[in-house]
């Protein structure tokens, strides 16, 4: 495996691409929600084969970066204050804070209300709201995994243990022990984008890499999964 940078000329300027050669049978050229141009081709394509593909798809790629510039800038970091949204399962609820009673959340007719004792600092709201994200994780998570799992029950492999944390770069991973992990995080996304993580990484119970054998399988339990992976890149990356 090996990672190069270079460019194409289009139009007045150029497309920057960086391409990764790897073990699969077709090249795959994606834009990303940065905008930025990944290319990954087969073994053996050669470096200008990879340079003629992308001039050919230089008109789609701008139209791509196009698409994705007018969601920048990206949402900006919550301050945990009244009125901020938040989302839920590809939903924007807007907080409403209020002080006295118990501390607790509930997820009213399109708000988050948050019930703060005493301390109604941003902290203390963020500390309530991460607690029943992490509530919700677990219970939504876990219904995903039953959806999901039917595909995957005839193949005499235990079903793995699903276990619920924060992760820094990954939606999701599968242990050789058989632990699911999946990023609390993923709880603000939409039911449809959950379920693509998860049998992402249940399709790792047959094939352990991203070889063109992992996106075969996939491809064929989930043939919209480019679709579902482009909506999680759009609402949370």
């Amino acid at each position: 495996m090996s990672i190069s940078c270079c460019s194409v000329p289009y139009g007045t300027q150029d497309i920057s691409f960086s391409v990764e050669f790897v073990a699969r049978k077709t090249l795959e050229i994606a834009v990303q929600p940065d905008t930025r141009v990944l290319i990954k081709a087969p073994l053996g394509t050669s470096f200008e084969e990879v340079r003629k593909r992308v001039a050919r798809r230089a008109g789609w790629i701008r139209r791509q970066q196009e698409y994705f510039r007018q969601f920048h800038p990206r949402t900006p970091a919550r301050r945990y204050v009244g009125g901020e949204t938040h989302l839920y399962l590809g939903r924007h609820y807007r907080l409403k804070i209020s002080r006295g009673g118990c501390d607790g959340v509930k997820l009213v007719r399109g708000h988050f209300h948050v019930g703060v004792a005493e301390n109604a600092s941003p902290d203390r709201v963020k500390e309530l709201l991460d607690r029943w994200y992490a509530r919700k994780a677990a219970e939504k998570f876990t219904e995903s995994l039953d959806r999901c799992w039917h595909c995957f029950a005839k193949n005499s492999v235990p079903k793995p243990r699903l276990c619920v944390r924060r992760m820094k770069k990954r939606w999701g991973s599968l242990s050789r022990g058989g632990v699911l992990t999946v990023n609390t995080d993923l709880i603000r996304a939409p039911r449809e984008c959950i379920d693509y993580v998860i049998t992402h990484e249940l399709c790792h119970l047959q094939f352990h890499d991203h070889s063109p054998a992992f996106y075969d399988l996939l491809e064929k339990i989930m043939p919209d999964w480019e679709r579902r992976k482009q909506k999680l890149e759009l609402a949370l990356v």
